[in-house]
């Protein structure tokens, strides 16, 4: 006899820790190990509900009226998992219903592993529905799966979102031979198609300054994609003119955060001076912080080098615009984006660096502590927090082009296996 009090937990707590699992993957304050700690919580409650036979479904049907991401996750890892084509259409209905709410289905296509969920892909590039196109596209590329030929059809499909989602897949999976394809579309009008393009052809190892310059519009836009351009174009440029352009950032008043940012994606010590000072300031205290621990790898609360937070913060206030791609933030206000960071404590990191920048050398980039290298960069996703492993993941692609982009927001245990470190 089912408990169906016990079974509604599950099913609430499903919702809940995918949703802050959701969150987690992007936060500064995360590591491979939590990830996977927590992916275990929301397994387990998902078994409860496959225990539970159609009293888990009825219970997850019924959540799906709250058209909640973490209610759409739920009922779709149960539907596609018993390949029950009435609950998948049910769950697709509600993905059409509001935007946002196909990324719990794409992330509930990752949760399955490949081959299972392979078995639903086919049929999803097959389809009429463009969304549906689309979600196929997607969730081959969270399991870092090709495909194949498809892309070559897909990347001319009629619809802007199932384009876009295409080329971005073509450069996280390192499909260097569609670099024509991708080159092309460069030009479109669609600014999703665009970026996207743009995003993947230097990725895949296009740097001339026609397409460097292209990125560079976008990074000094005030768009959707300004970060991830930015993240991008400081890491190709050649690095004295990369300094020059983030100089560039910090003397508009209204990019600052972004130049504070810019310094930790550029890796050398010689800006830290910079940084410090950024730290006096109240609205870049953190994320300069946040900076000086991508160059140095110091943990500033582990090693004692935070405050308390200021008085009479203003906290920056950032629309968050997603693309319509795979697993990206629907639409959302975040009243603080640096509020999982610790505020430095200006005097300690000064003293510290004084102690220590010798062990620094400008001209180098660093990430975490060392110079960036293949090996370094895969000790950063071993043990580093999930931005900065975001960084390493981005730094080895960029060296690798022809290697998939290590996918730092996977299941815990699976990113762990595929780095060779115990489960745990």
């Amino acid at each position: 006899m089912v408990n169906e009090i016990v079974v509604r937990q599950h099913a609430e707590n499903a919702a809940f820790l995918w949703t802050q699992r959701d969150r987690a993957v992007t936060e500064p304050h995360y590591r491979l190990k939590d990830i996977a700690k927590l992916d275990e919580r929301v397994e387990a409650n998902i078994d409860g509900l496959r225990v539970a036979g159609e009293v888990g479904w009825k219970l997850c049907e019924e959540g799906l009226e709250q058209q909640g991401p973490g209610e759409v996750f739920a009922a779709a890892v149960l539907a596609f998992g018993v390949n029950n084509p009435s609950r998948i259409e049910k769950v697709f209905e509600v993905c059409q219903a509001a935007r946002g709410l196909h990324r719990p289905v794409i992330s509930a296509l990752g949760w399955l592993d490949a081959e299972q969920s392979k078995s639903h892909l086919v049929g999803l590039l097959g389809s009429e529905d463009a969304l549906k196109r689309q979600i196929g596209i997607a969730s081959y590329a969270v399991h870092r799966l090709d495909p194949g030929v498809v892309l070559t059809q897909t990347i001319s499909d009629a619809d802007h979102g199932v384009r876009a989602r295409t080329l971005k897949a073509v450069g996280e999976l390192g499909r260097i031979d569609l670099l024509s394809h991708v080159r092309r579309a460069t030009v479109e009008d669609d600014v999703r198609v665009r970026f996207h393009a743009l995003w993947s052809a230097v990725r895949l190892g296009d740097r001339t300054p026609d397409l460097l310059r292209k990125l560079q519009v976008v990074a000094e836009s005030a768009g959707e994609f300004t970060e991830l351009a930015c993240a991008l174009l400081l890491r190709c440029l050649p690095l004295e003119e990369a300094k020059r352009w983030r100089r560039q950032l910090r003397d508009d008043p209204q990019r600052l955060r972004l130049a504070a940012k810019g310094i930790g994606m550029i890796g050398d010590p010689e800006l830290v001076p910079e940084l410090l000072v950024l730290m006096e300031r109240k609205e870049t205290s953190r994320v300069a912080g946040e900076s000086f621990s991508m160059i140095t790898g110091v943990d500033l609360a582990y090693q004692d080098l935070e405050r308390d937070e200021p008085q009479e913060v203003v906290s920056p206030k950032e629309s968050t615009l997603s693309e319509e791609g795979d697993d990206e933030r629907e639409i959302s206000i975040v009243e603080d984006p640096d509020e999982n960071l610790p505020w430095p404590h200006p005097e300690l990191v000064n003293k510290w660096w004084r102690r220590h920048q010798g062990d620094y050398q400008t001209g180098v980039r660093y990430l975490c502590g060392k110079e960036i290298t293949p090996a370094n960069l895969t000790e950063v996703l071993k043990a580093g927090y999930q931005r900065q492993r975001e960084a390493a993941a981005l730094e080895l692609a960029l060296k690798e082009p022809r290697q998939p982009l290590f996918e730092v927001r996977g299941r815990g245990r699976q990113q762990q296996k595929s780095l060779g470190l115990w489960s745990w």
